[in-house]
């Protein structure tokens, strides 16, 4: 059992309340379709603006949820540690010796009672030509399911949508994600590259 997190720093409350006004005053309307597992991996997309972490920020305050991040560990020294922290951030060293990234994601799930990570699959906002898989293996690896999220900015609406339970069959689960997007954003130029990659029209 993980020890309850610390209360956040003054200035961590004071940035938070920022943000939280910025989210309210775009006007952004984001649906749940069902409460949240206690462990998942949350995939948002398409990453497409610097405001997207901002509006899943927002959205899962909106509905209760702490969100968890992933971030470079030399950002979480001083004098930034503590708001990383308070913000939800996970340290993680992509050179440490002996221990891929993935398996240290996998065991911040095992020593956390709840934790809802939050990973952009696409991994950058520019062009890309397939999703990195990271998001996939530390939730197959954890045993945890992947909530698909997707957002639209020109709309100002998003939507959280069903868990779905990894089966370990990537091709298959991967359509099944793509599934979901499709059925919400069709003609999205860079969700494209995700439909082509799974065989969607």
């Amino acid at each position: 059992m993980d020890r309850p997190a610390p209360a956040p720093s003054l200035s961590s409350r004071l940035v938070l309340r920022l943000l939280l006004a910025l989210y309210r005053w775009k006007g952004w309307t984001i649906g749940l379709e069902a409460q949240l597992p206690a462990k998942c991996v949350v995939i948002g997309a398409p990453h497409t603006s610097n405001w997207d972490f901002i509006v899943f920020l927002g959205a899962m305050n909106d509905h209760g949820i702490r969100a968890s991040f992933l971030g470079k560990h030399s950002l979480f020294r001083w004098p930034l540690a503590r708001f990383m922290r308070d913000m939800g951030g996970i340290p993680v060293d992509r050179k440490a010796q002996g221990r891929n990234y993935v398996e240290q994601v996998v065991e911040e799930f095992a020593r956390r009672d709840e934790l809802a990570l939050v990973i952009a699959p696409e991994g950058t906002r520019g062009a890309i030509t397939k999703w990195r898989s990271g998001f996939y293996h530390i939730a197959v690896a954890a045993g945890v399911p992947i909530v698909p999220a997707w957002l639209d900015h020109a709309r100002g609406v998003g939507h959280i949508g069903d868990p779905i339970e990894p089966t370990g069959d990537f091709a298959r689960d991967m359509r099944t994600i793509a599934e979901f997007y499709h059925r919400a954003m069709p003609d999205h130029p860079k969700l494209a590259v995700l439909y082509r990659e799974t065989g969607i029209a």
